[in-house]
């Protein structure tokens, strides 16, 4: 039994959303803020997300963002937002599909068959080198040339992040909003700290970084 997310701050949607969900033999979850569904998925994992753009906490977008920066789960919004930028910046933050409402549940239950039929997105390797460094990151380690590296519980969310998305630029915003949640995104100077320390125990010459890579003013790159 697929396990759905649905997450939306009216009730009566919420409400008529698990109850065809439930007809249709689906497992619902469901969720009326972006904190809440940000944490649900971290607990219990979905095999797909209902996705309302207005919340009342956080904008729809960067809940796609957050999302994406650690996980691969289909993900279909639900908008009144018709415009056709609304849908251009979801589909290009990650969404897998957007629906307009008021929607059709039969078309929705389509789409949404769809998107769970799809082969999951390719996951990063258990492995992977940062130069001379050999990091596992099933079992949370790194081993160098001398050794075993020891790195803190920030580093390894901020390490597995870039890993996970190899030669692909991202927003400093989306990484502190990943690592620190909601509400952290202006304090640029934790990456700063924290880029600078995982430098300095993978990087050869971290006064000249060849694998975690700064984009002034823009975010950060794993170069691999």
């Amino acid at each position: 039994m697929s396990r759905i997310l649905v997450v939306d701050d009216e009730p009566q949607l919420l409400r008529a959303l698990k109850i065809n969900l439930h007809a249709r033999r689906y497992a619902a979850l469901t969720a009326a803020t972006g904190q809440e569904a940000l944490d649900l998925v971290g607990r219990v994992p979905p095999d797909a997300v209902l996705l309302d753009l207005g919340l009342p906490d956080l904008d729809g977008i960067d809940i796609i963002h957050g999302l994406r920066a650690w996980t691969t789960v289909p993900i279909i919004v639900l908008s009144g937002r018709a415009d056709s930028t609304d849908k251009v910046q979801a589909l290009d933050a990650g969404a897998d599909d957007y629906v307009t409402k008021p929607f059709v549940m039969d078309e929705l239950f389509a789409r949404l068959r769809a998107v769970l039929r799809r082969p999951p997105r390719e996951e990063p390797p258990a492995r992977v080198r940062v130069g001379d460094h050999s990091v596992d990151i099933a079992a949370a380690q790194v081993t160098g040339p001398n050794g075993a590296v020891r790195l803190t519980p920030t580093e390894w969310k901020i390490l597995t992040l870039m890993l996970a998305n190899p030669g692909r630029l991202i927003p400093g915003r989306q990484i502190l909003q990943s690592v620190w949640g909601p509400g952290q995104e202006e304090r640029s100077n934790y990456l700063r700290v924290y880029f600078a320390g995982l430098r300095r125990k993978l990087e050869p010459d971290p006064t000249r970084p060849r694998h975690l890579i700064t984009e002034p003013g823009i975010g950060y790159r794993y170069q691999p």
